[in-house]
C-alpha cells in the first residue's frame, strides 16, 4: 500500500485539505444559467411563426425539478422579471407565470417526492403548453382559438428539447459543485 503525500490526503468527506465548494458557483450558476437562457429571444432567428422554445422557462423547470431546494420560492419573481425584459412579453406575464410555476412545482414536490426522469418529462409536458398558451394570451396580440395550431411547432420542440436542457443542467450542476482551492 502506497503512502500519500500530506497534501494529497482526503478528509472524511472526500475533499482535499483547504478545498471547498465556491459559494458563488454553488448559488450563482442556476440563476445565471436561467438568465442567459432568457436572452435567447435576442438571437437573430427570423420565422413566420413562433418556433424558438422558451429556454428561460425550460431552464427554470429543469433546475427546479433536478434540484428542488436550490432555488427559493420567491425566485420566480426576479427571474420572471428578467425574462419579461428580454422576451418581448408585457411586464408581469413572466413574473406571474414563473411564480405560479414555482408554487405548483413546490406543491407537486410535497405530493410526489419520489419522481424520476419520465415523470419529470411528463410534468414538463403539462407545464410547457400551459405556459405557451398563457404567454400567447398575455402577449396582447389578437389571438383566437383557431390560431392555436401556430403554437404546435414551438410546443413540440420545447417538449422534445426538455431532456437536452436537463442534461445541460446536470453538466452545469457538476460545474456548480466543483471544488476550489482556498487562498489563505
Amino acid at each position: 500500500m502506497e503512502r500519500l503525500a500530506p497534501s494529497a490526503r482526503r478528509d472524511a468527506y472526500g475533499s482535499k485539505i483547504n478545498r471547498s465548494h465556491s459559494p458563488i458557483l454553488a448559488y450563482g450558476v442556476p440563476w445565471l444559467s436561467i438568465m442567459l437562457a432568457s436572452l435567447t429571444p435576442l438571437l437573430p432567428i427570423i420565422a413566420p411563426a413562433p418556433i424558438l422554445p422558451p429556454f428561460g422557462y425550460l431552464m427554470l423547470l429543469g433546475w427546479r425539478m433536478s434540484r428542488p431546494g436550490l432555488l427559493p420560492m420567491w425566485a420566480g419573481f426576479p427571474l420572471g422579471l428578467f425574462n419579461d425584459l428580454y422576451s418581448g412579453q408585457p411586464l408581469g406575464s413572466g413574473i406571474l407565470l414563473f411564480s405560479l410555476t414555482m408554487i405548483a412545482l413546490d406543491l407537486l414536490e410535497t405530493r410526489f417526492p419520489w419522481r424520476d426522469f419520465w415523470q419529470d418529462w411528463l410534468t414538463a409536458s403539462v407545464f410547457i403548453p400551459v405556459y405557451l398558451l398563457a404567454s400567447a394570451l398575455f402577449s396582447g396580440a389578437p389571438f383566437a382559438l383557431d390560431q392555436v395550431y401556430l403554437l404546435v411547432p414551438q410546443l413540440l420542440l420545447s417538449i422534445i428539447l426538455f431532456p437536452i436542457v436537463v442534461k445541460m443542467i446536470s453538466l452545469l450542476d457538476r460545474l456548480r459543485l466543483t471544488r476550489v482551492k482556498r487562498i489563505g
